[in-house]
């Protein structure tokens, strides 16, 4: 099984798959992610223009490049989204990753990892949507169905809509806190929902205060002027670096499972939070 490495997704960006002169320049805006989108962004008339476009990008792409690269395919319940499928399976050099929209269970996962086993599409990557009250209820599931799967993203636009209530932060709490506990569950990231008034760069940054308090690891942006905020909101401060490596150093020094730094008693778990903080900071220095 393929497993997850802690690498810094506090920002992601999105990029409408029939505007492919867009991608260089959201390459250098600064995001973590970057995701070309064949769903929401595109028209139905548009779907097949588009995914050979976005797929044709990742021709010269290099995987191992910065920042992520993912494409947004359609439901694999819908006719585009089984077309998206088919494409990338006919490519000699697919994208690095897929994000999976309007996800409900855990074999809608298990199908495409299924499909997806021969070179070189066996090193797929894979960031799953949870956006109904479905993909909610097995989200827990969801999050341990596939060793591709690097994060969940909360798409809380849908979701308060299935809710019938709308965006406010606090209204969808029960629903993020869910999405914590599953992300967590399966050590993997979770991208919040991006925050639509484009001029409310304070509300952007209580937002994304509130969910990186929550448990959340990156946020998603609709505009590059968001992604700096977001960006400092989940980057580990220098207090919090200082303080991992204290911690690390201290259990590394002890030979029991429990230490006290800074008058604080602390048992091995915490090693976990630690090694990650400063696996992050490594990356984004």
């Amino acid at each position: 099984m393929l497993t997850t490495i802690i690498r810094p997704r506090r920002s992601l960006i999105f990029v409408p798959g029939n505007k492919p002169e867009w991608f260089p320049k959201a390459l250098k805006y600064g995001a973590d992610i970057v995701c070309v989108d064949l769903e929401d962004a595109i028209a139905p008339n548009q779907k097949d223009a588009a995914r050979e476009t976005t797929l044709a990008l990742f021709d010269e792409y290099e995987k191992e490049s910065q920042p992520e690269c993912v494409v947004r395919i359609n439901s694999l319940r819908s006719a585009d989204g089984i077309r998206d499928v088919m494409e990338v399976l006919a490519r000699k050099r697919p994208p690095p990753a897929l994000m999976l929209t309007k996800v409900k269970s855990s074999d809608e996962v298990c199908q495409l990892e299924e499909l997806l086993t021969a070179p070189p599409h066996d090193s797929i990557r894979f960031h799953v949507i949870i956006e109904t009250n479905d993909g909610l209820e097995a989200a827990y599931q969801i999050a341990q169905s596939s060793g591709r799967i690097d994060s969940l993203l909360f798409g809380g636009v849908d979701m308060s809509a299935e809710l019938r209530t709308n965006l406010d932060w606090e209204n969808l709490l029960y629903a993020r806190s869910r999405l914590v506990h599953a992300a967590a569950g399966a050590s993997i990231d979770l991208i919040d929902v991006p925050s639509l008034d484009l001029e409310d760069i304070e509300g952007l940054e209580k937002a994304a205060r509130a969910s990186a308090g929550l448990g959340f690891t990156g946020k998603a942006a609709i505009h590059p002027k968001q992604v700096p905020v977001i960006n400092a909101c989940f980057s580990p401060s220098a207090e919090a670096i200082a303080g991992a490596r204290k911690i690390v150093e201290a259990f590394e020094s002890s030979e029991d499972g429990l230490v006290v730094v800074d008058g604080k008693l602390l048992e091995r778990p915490v090693l976990r939070s630690m090694h990650r903080i400063l696996a992050i900071a490594e990356r984004i220095r």
